[in-house]
């Protein structure tokens, strides 16, 4: 498309270097503030699998968790794409807010369902929203570390919920209800915080508000000359707005790189087996010889680790890039879970407990995974997704994104505890097996995307080696004509 302003997939002129602006005030509180959506998710990990393992919540009630949230992303993503990234994430807050409401005053199973499916579509709504609105709002060269400001959000309320869990269980019979309750309060500051977010200036240009949306990215750079980033957006606001049916253009050829990653990256994220150590982490330290209370005080541990590795990765990630943190991220988590399950695998028969020296080396490899998957996968699997769509389909790639996440979290939950009891030991290398597959899948297939402005994103698709011999002759040439 020569002379064209846009090209089939976006825009089609390499501007990022005209960008002007600053690293804000503006910009860094409305990433923290809407950074808070991630804790909702990370709490409603950890407090389940602890209250899940409490003797007074599992006499009333049996564990269905994770099994409505796949639906919440259909609600999510029109919501996001018409009426802005703010709308979402005001709608995540309240509806968490009414599910822990539900669950902790819960008197039957109905009413526990009920909650889960309302925490459901609270995380469905946070998951899509908030990584889309980071991307859109962090300046390019720290896009990046901002957008991980979700993973931290989502490792502290995991970390928050292995703590309360460790002080709850202790309060019987009403311990449980307690720990469900105060998911409650990231919730609330979720939806109040997401009043006084500023929307992003992509979603503003999209609905036809251009000068609105300069404002507000002059604000956001500390600039007035925003002139090349905001050319590209109203381009690709351009072109976003001639497409009606995003979740069927998304299928075209043309953003069939976009698709892969939209489900692979999440998809390879749940099969490092993160989420197994996270949510049955009390019952996997108990087997291994810990007592009840050791097995909270552990998994908590994890959490801090997770915590900690994470500003690991929002300190590297634009400098180092993110394939290289991906890729050694996997190597050590190779290493460790190979460790952990030939240890298990010598150490620990039948009907044996490990003893103390083991089971503290098992320990510390677990740890050291949780710290690879901190840096690596554990941010990446949504930082990457997040920022590689373009306009016309981002709200669409978010939902998918978001989905096969939870859609494989489901089955992973729902699957662990029958491949453990079927591989004992193997189970560590079947996720080991895994984690190499996605190591190769990134070394071959996913180009690096630091510094690429989120607008000018798809041009990387057809300079990448292997993904120009998928796309189009059309998408080619329109590269070629940018020079």
């Amino acid at each position: 498309m020569a002379g064209g302003s846009f090209g089939p997939t976006g825009v089609a002129k390499e501007r990022a270097e005209q960008y002007q602006g600053k690293v804000t005030a503006y910009v860094i509180i409305a990433c923290l503030v809407a950074a808070i959506g991630g804790s909702i998710f990370g709490y409603d990990i950890g407090i389940s699998g602890g209250v899940t393992s409490m003797d007074e919540f599992l006499e009333e009630f049996f564990h269905s968790v994770y099994e409505k949230k796949k639906h919440a992303h259909e609600i999510a993503s029109p919501i996001t794409r018409n009426y802005g990234r703010r709308a979402s994430i005001v709608c995540g807050g309240i509806s968490f807010l009414i599910g822990a409401a539900l669950n902790a005053g819960s008197v039957n199973l109905a009413m526990l369902l009920a909650g889960r499916i309302m925490l459901g579509v609270g995380i469905g709504f946070g998951n899509q929203a908030v990584p889309l609105y980071l991307s859109e709002v962090a300046p390019t060269h720290l896009r990046g570390g901002l957008n991980m400001m979700f993973q931290l959000a989502t490792t502290l309320g995991i970390f928050t919920a292995n703590m309360v869990n460790y002080g709850t269980q202790k309060l019987k019979p009403w311990g449980w209800r307690l720990s469900l309750g105060l998911a409650a309060f990231p919730a609330l500051l979720m939806a109040l915080g997401g009043f006084f977010l500023p929307e992003t200036p992509n979603s503003l240009i999209e609905r036809g508000l251009i000068e609105r949306g300069r404002r507000v990215l002059e604000k956001l750079r500390g600039t007035e000359n925003v002139n090349a980033e905001l050319q590209d957006m109203v381009d690709a606001s351009e072109l976003a707005n001639s497409i009606k049916h995003p979740f069927r253009n998304i299928l075209k050829k043309q953003h069939r790189p976009q698709l892969v990653m939209a489900i692979f990256m999440p998809t390879f994220q749940i099969l490092t087996g993160i989420n197994s150590i996270l949510f049955y982490a009390p019952v996997l330290f108990q087997t291994m010889g810990f007592g009840g209370n050791a097995s909270l005080y552990s998994s908590a541990l994890t959490g801090a680790v997770l915590v900690l590795s994470t500003l690991i990765s929002i300190a590297l990630v634009d400098k180092l890039g993110r394939r290289a943190l991906l890729i050694s991220g996997g190597i050590q988590m190779i290493i460790c879970q190979v460790i952990v399950s030939v240890i298990l695998g010598v150490k620990f028969g039948d009907n044996q407990e490990l003893s103390k020296g083991y089971s503290i080396i098992v320990v510390i490899f677990v740890c050291l995974f949780v710290v690879a998957f901190g840096w690596s996968w554990g941010p990446l699997g949504w930082t990457i997704p997040s920022e590689i769509f373009a306009l016309e389909i981002r709200s669409a790639g978010q939902s998918i994104t978001v989905a096969v996440n939870l859609l494989f979290t489901f089955i992973i939950a729902q699957a662990f505890l029958g491949l453990l009891c079927a591989f004992k030991f193997g189970i560590f290398l079947f996720f080991a097996g895994w984690i190499t597959v996605m190591t190769i899948f990134v070394y071959f297939l996913l180009p690096e995307t630091k510094g690429v402005p989120i607008e000018e994103m798809t041009l990387l698709w057809s300079k990448h080696w292997f993904w120009k011999k998928v796309l189009p002759a059309t998408n080619i040439e329109a590269e070629n004509n940018i020079i």
